[in-house]
């Protein structure tokens, strides 16, 4: 018998989050404010961005036309606070760059219903032991 274990509800919830969010960068960044509220948090290459406006201000501007995600890992936990934690791993292409790694982080929080991301961290895997 082949009974199929379902994921506990936060890495259901994390992973269709996820899903979601890559889909909205790689065709419409705009469109990105939706998941965000005015007191979420992004910290973008160690650049600091408080509220959904500032948020989707940095993220529509930055320098590329085409980008492409690809989501290695991932990883979800519960938080004591109801939220929901999410880890990703991947490899990115921005226009004709070389194929990057990069980390992710979010904590995600129910608010009426509705997940929204209130915190999101971001860095390119990138090495400099100079």
């Amino acid at each position: 018998m082949n009974a199929r274990i379902q994921a506990p509800l936060w890495e259901q919830i994390g992973s269709s989050f996820v899903s979601h969010y890559y889909y909205l960068f790689d065709t419409e960044r705009t469109q990105l404010g939706s998941i965000y509220i005015d007191t979420s948090c992004l910290t973008w290459e160690g650049q600091q961005f408080q509220g959904k406006t500032a948020i989707v201000e940095k993220l529509s501007s930055l320098p590329f036309t085409k980008i492409a995600h690809s989501v290695t890992a991932q990883d979800h936990q519960p938080t004591p606070d109801s939220c929901i934690l999410c880890m990703v791993v991947g490899q990115l292409k921005a226009d004709d760059d070389p194929i990057m790694g990069f980390h992710q982080s979010f904590i995600l929080k129910n608010i009426n219903d509705a997940w929204v991301c209130t915190n999101d961290m971001f860095r390119l895997a990138i090495h400099n032991f100079g």
